[in-house]
Parts: C-alpha cells; sequence; structure tokens
C-alpha cells in the first residue's frame, strides 16, 4: 500500500501545535525529528555523553511528517493547513519559515522503520524505557517501562516526557491515586506503578492512544492499576459538561479526589482546566504541568496562583517547562 507523506519543515516550538494539526485532519502516523546539533543544550544529568551531530536539521528547526491514505486529496489538504498554521504567530507561536512537502512512499518505508532509532533509554535515577522488540538486561534497582507507541505520542525521547517522568520520581512516596490527562502511550501512567503508585487512571481524547495505552499497559502487566479512558480532558469524571470537573456517578480505578494528577499536554490546553484540576485533587494533592514551551511560562504560573495552587517548582529541558504545584491543605 502507498501513502502520502506529507512533510512540514517548521520550528520547534511549533511541533506541538502542527502535529496536532495532522492528527486533526486524520492522519494515519506523525513522526518527528529535531534538530540535532551539538549547541543544543542537552540532559546529561545521567551521564549522557553526545560525540556527533544526531541530523543536519538547523538549530532550532524540526521536520514533522505526516501519512495519508492513497486516495487523500493532497493538495487540498496542504492548502488547508496555511491558515492554522499561519495563525499560530496570533498565539505567540512562531512556525518560521514553513515549507510544506509530500511525495507518495511504500507502507514499509514508515511505518517501521522509525523503530531502529528507539533504543532502551535511562529516563531517571531508576527509569528505563525498553522498546518491545530490543533486547535489554536490567540493572540493580532499574524499574523497566515496556513500550511500543504505535503512532501515539510519548517515547520518553521528548524533553516534556522525560521531565514529567523524573518529576514523578521525586514526588511519588508510594501509594498514591493519580490521574494522567492526555496519556498517549501511557507512559506515565505505566512509570507512576513502577514507582510505587497505587492505581492511574489514564485518560485521551485520542481513539489511538487509548488503544496503544491500553496495550503498553498489557505488556507491562498493570491492567489491575491502570485503567485507560476515553475522555475530553477531565470530562469523564462529568460535571461541567464535556471538560467537566468532579461530580460524576461513573465508577473508575481511582476515588476522585485523588492525590496527583499529572499532564504532559500544549499550555494552551492546560489553561483549559486548571480549575478542574484543583477540585479533583485532594487538599495538598500535587498537579504536575507539563508539554510548556518557555514562551508561555509566566501564562500557566500565573493560572496556577489564580486558581488556588501554590507553585512549589520549576524543572526545565531545553526549552520545556514543568510546573509541580501544590493544593493547599486547608482551602478558604
Amino acid at each position: 500500500m502507498k501513502w502520502h507523506e506529507l512533510t512540514i519543515s517548521t520550528t520547534e516550538q511549533a511541533i506541538e501545535m502542527i502535529s496536532n494539526f495532522l492528527h486533526e485532519r486524520d492522519a494515519d502516523g506523525v513522526s518527528i525529528e529535531e534538530s540535532g546539533t551539538l549547541n543544543k543544550e542537552r540532559d546529561t544529568s545521567l551521564g549522557q555523553w553526545y560525540e556527533t551531530p544526531l541530523n543536519d536539521i538547523p538549530e532550532g528547526q524540526a521536520v514533522i511528517k505526516g501519512y495519508f491514505a492513497e486516495g487523500t486529496d493532497i493538495d487540498a489538504l496542504k492548502a488547508e493547513l496555511v491558515a492554522p498554521i499561519e495563525q499560530l504567530r496570533e498565539f505567540g507561536i512562531d512556525p518560521g519559515d514553513y515549507e510544506i512537502t509530500s511525495q507518495m512512499v511504500d507502507e514499509e518505508d514508515w511505518a517501521t522503520a522509525w523503530k531502529q532509532y528507539f533504543k532502551p533509554l535511562k529516563v531517571s535515577e531508576t527509569l528505563t524505557i525498553k522498546p518491545t522488540w530490543e533486547e535489554y538486561e536490567a540493572g540493580p534497582n532499574e524499574k523497566i517501562i515496556e513500550l511500543d507507541p504505535g503512532m501515539a505520542f510519548g517515547t520518553g525521547t521528548h524533553p516534556t516526557t522525560s521531565l514529567c517522568l523524573q518529576t514523578l520520581e521525586s514526588v511519588i512516596k508510594g501509594g498514591e491515586e493519580i490521574i494522567d490527562v492526555g496519556t498517549g502511550s501511557g507512559i506515565l501512567a505505566i512509570g507512576a506503578c513502577r514507582l510505587g503508585a497505587s492505581r492511574v487512571l489514564a485518560l485521551d481524547l485520542d481513539p489511538v492512544a487509548v488503544s496503544s495505552a491500553t496495550e503498553n499497559v498489557r505488556l507491562n502487566g498493570l491492567e489491575q492499576q491502570v485503567e485507560i479512558k476515553l475522555s475530553d480532558l477531565l470530562g469523564v469524571l462529568g460535571g461541567k459538561g464535556a471538560r467537566g470537573a468532579v461530580g460524576s456517578n461513573e465508577t473508575t480505578a481511582v476515588s476522585v479526589p485523588v492525590d496527583l494528577v499529572v499532564a504532559n499536554i500544549l499550555a494552551e490546553i492546560i489553561m483549559l482546566f486548571i480549575d478542574e484540576v484543583y477540585e479533583a485533587l485532594k487538599p495538598g494533592g500535587l498537579y504536575i504541568s507539563s508539554g510548556i514551551y518557555k514562551n508561555k511560562e509566566e501564562l500557566v504560573q500565573q493560572g496556577l496562583v489564580k486558581a488556588g495552587f501554590i507553585v512549589e517548582e520549576t524543572r526545565r529541558n531545553e526549552d520545556w517547562i514543568v510546573f509541580v504545584a501544590r493544593k493547599p491543605q486547608v482551602t478558604e
């Protein structure tokens, strides 16, 4: 089977929004390659060593590829993408002098080719992500996340995902009930359980992500601890419509309010449901929010404070940010 490979050369800042545009238009797969320059700040906290550039993509740039069935009107699709990409500038996201091109490719050229670049990856002091097709022997005290992300976002290689896992490792004490919003491949939900969480409710709006996360949970033998549900943010909990607050009678794996909520999604989406997260947390509970590009740091921080959170920590990796915010023990 042949597919249209639609390529958008843009900035790293615009990656998540443009990738989302492709998913919204029913791409059967999306791949992302960022600049591999040695000038780029990289996480070396675990002793990683970088000797050569990973690719020839200019610093600060990225290449996003979306794959569409052979019968797609690719020229119309390319024209349709221009307006939303241009509109990103109004939200402070610069797509740069982007270029949109396309070509026909065989399915085998893209469906599995990326797997050769996905190797076991140590992302924290104890957590290592192991692709299901790779052989790997865990060391002492090393916790393994078996992963086949398929077409869902989340392999641990993106700064926001590794930041979230490292943050979870620092705050999970054992026995917590957690909600993972925008679970993607399920990597954060699985990681949380490996770190000692008792139960996780993992939510995603994308049926592909729900399917991928469900399979990854099974691969890790965590079906009794992690529940995957299709949900628009916290909508599954009921209350205020699609993006509702707590109040549903639907039974879930966790008892709301919970100890911790983690959301690795876009800053713009984080701003939509901060109040609902606040209501879903116990007094003293933590909210780990990620997927925040540096130009949105102040906006999200102000939103957290306005909702009543106390921002306890700000972590950074490259140009991405994670906030650790706490709901006060006593609320007025």
